[in-house]
């Protein structure tokens, strides 16, 4: 097996289908060593006022948006304890304490996700972008499909910049999906390139890696995140990944792994080192 372990899952109290043990049930029924839990860490005071909220808020997601470090941490303490007791109760299995993390480029949140960490001292902590500021206000990756082209422009110029500065923070483990946007059909064109090389500069700068995702393998574009073409990128710039299912309910644990295997062999990568 070339990955034993998975660590980009997500559970129920946040935006998963299922409970941790069932997520480590079915890990271990796969032959992995070590399950990582990474649900969402998302922190901004109008996090609340996206246009993606209300949606979460009907789908009993909303627990994913924090308007404060005081809510988030309410929500992670008991989450974490929660995966500690669990890691006595599987002695069989390694259960690792992460969290996926939206990035805000800004010193106040800086400031107040360096202090939530002194405390949670997570595993491991995941980078990503689902939303950028604009116009005075948040946007979700999902509301840019139906914006016009100028606009998807300077919201694709936006994201990247914003990935960029992620990777550069040094504050990350890995990256995750970080060619998000093509979730929408948006930035897979080749005026692209340059800025997808910056993100991933920003990586190599920081010694950060970079998630091969499978969560994307799709009938009408088989690819993860990211594209061959920043794969390229990643081994051009020794930037090392992993392989992450991102797996929202027990029957995402482990898929398409044998294809990112195939991709990590076909472009010579480094696997970041558990």
């Amino acid at each position: 097996m070339l990955q034993d372990y998975t660590l980009h899952t997500h559970t129920i109290g946040f935006d998963g289908r299922d409970s941790v043990q069932a997520m480590v049930n079915r890990a271990r029924d796969l032959g992995f060593k070590t399950v990582g839990i990474s649900n969402h860490f998302i922190v901004n005071p109008i996090i609340k006022n996206t246009k993606m909220y209300p949606y979460s808020v009907k789908g009993g997601y909303s627990n994913i948006y924090s308007s404060s470090f005081d809510e988030v941490m309410a929500r992670f303490i008991p989450h974490y304890h929660e995966l500690d007791a669990l890691h006595e109760q599987n002695p069989d299995m390694k259960i690792l304490r992460g969290m996926e993390v939206d990035f805000f480029s800004d010193i106040k949140w800086l400031n107040g996700f360096e202090n939530a960490i002194q405390i949670l001292k997570p595993d491991y902590i995941i980078g990503s972008a689902h939303f950028i500021k604009y116009g005075g206000t948040l946007t979700n990756t999902h509301d840019w499909k139906n914006a016009d082209a100028q606009t998807q422009d300077k919201l694709l110029q936006i994201y990247w910049e914003n990935v960029k500065n992620a990777a550069e923070s040094g504050l990350f483990t890995w990256m995750a999906h970080l060619d998000l946007p093509k979730k929408v059909g948006l930035g897979m064109d080749g005026k692209w390139a340059e800025f997808e090389n910056n993100a991933v500069i920003g990586a190599a700068k920081t010694n950060s890696a970079i998630e091969i995702n499978t969560s994307f393998y799709r009938s009408y574009l088989y690819e993860p995140y990211p594209s061959n073409r920043i794969l390229k990128m990643m081994a051009q710039h020794n930037v090392a990944t992993i392989i992450s299912d991102d797996a929202h309910e027990v029957k995402n644990i482990g898929r398409h792994f044998d294809e990112a295997g195939q991709l990590i062999q076909q472009f010579n990568l480094k696997q970041i080192q558990r």
